[in-house]
């Protein structure tokens, strides 16, 4: 390699434009909706069953424009955030509780594996017995999604908390289970539970949809009602939505779970 005339090594250069991961991530994107406009524009599918992206803003801005966008987001995010917060408190504590006891682990095992299979559309019968066709059943409906998430992830995150450390704490005098809680599991196993809270999030946003297609307000009824009047570009444009809020909801989760874990070198 030459060196410099100061006899020092020139840096390596750096990759080039064309080689850059935001430029391959923009170029491929770029790709992606030249093809599936093509698809539409060449007659290889009807716009009717695959709209295509240039239709979108007009579809987007006539949504905006008579409130029902708007509207339709605060429903979702109403039932959204009750049932997220439910859920992942429900499942958290829990999942704190089995993994520190293993009397009630074993009391709740059987319990567990008998209900953690049903999937949670499967609970949607109920849920319209017991709330009939309103907010209270798609907060319900969220809830059992997120939280089977939240507890295996917190259960785990607790048992996986070092047994030295647990040890030191009680060579210092911290005997209780309260305050070894406090003090050593909840602090150690914290990565762990977020990371279940994360996963929530996007299951959150799944199981929403499901739940309002039985007729609760929200995007889930708007996609329903779009799809039966074959509006496959205010359906897309839903889509759409519920991928951007989800981002939104994502990156405000990392800003406060760096903070939370500013502590970790």
């Amino acid at each position: 390699m030459s060196t410099a005339p100061d006899g020092r090594r020139p840096a390596p250069a750096g990759p080039g434009l064309f080689r850059h991961p935001t430029f391959l991530a923009i170029l491929g994107f770029l790709g992606f909706l030249g093809i599936w406009e093509g698809v539409t524009r060449f007659g290889l599918m009807s716009p009717i069953f695959l709209p295509p992206p240039s239709s979108l803003p007009t579809a987007f801005w006539r949504e905006v424009t008579s409130g029902i966008w708007l509207d339709r987001i605060l429903q979702s995010l109403d039932h959204y955030l009750a049932g997220l917060v439910l859920g992942s408190l429900l499942g958290i504590a829990l999942g704190v509780a089995t993994g520190m006891s293993r009397t009630l682990e074993g009391l709740t095992a059987w319990v567990i594996r008998v209900l953690r299979p049903i999937p949670g559309l499967a609970w949607v019968p109920f849920a319209i017995l017991w709330f009939q066709i309103s907010p209270a059943a798609a907060t319900f409906i969220v809830g059992v999604g997120v939280f089977w998430i939240n507890y295996y992830a917190t259960l785990s995150a607790v048992q996986g908390v070092d047994g030295d450390l647990i040890e030191l704490a009680e060579s210092f005098g911290y005997r209780s289970r309260l305050v070894k809680l406090v003090k050593v599991v909840l602090p150690a196993s914290t990565p762990g539970i977020l990371a279940g809270v994360r996963t929530g999030l996007g299951q959150a946003w799944m199981s929403v949809v499901a739940a309002e297609l039985f007729g609760v307000a929200g995007l889930g009824q708007r996609m329903n009602e779009a799809a039966t009047l074959l509006a496959s570009d205010i359906v897309v444009v839903y889509m759409l939505t519920m991928a951007l809020l989800y981002g939104l909801v994502d990156a405000v989760f990392m800003l406060i779970r760096n903070r939370l874990l500013a502590w970790r070198p």
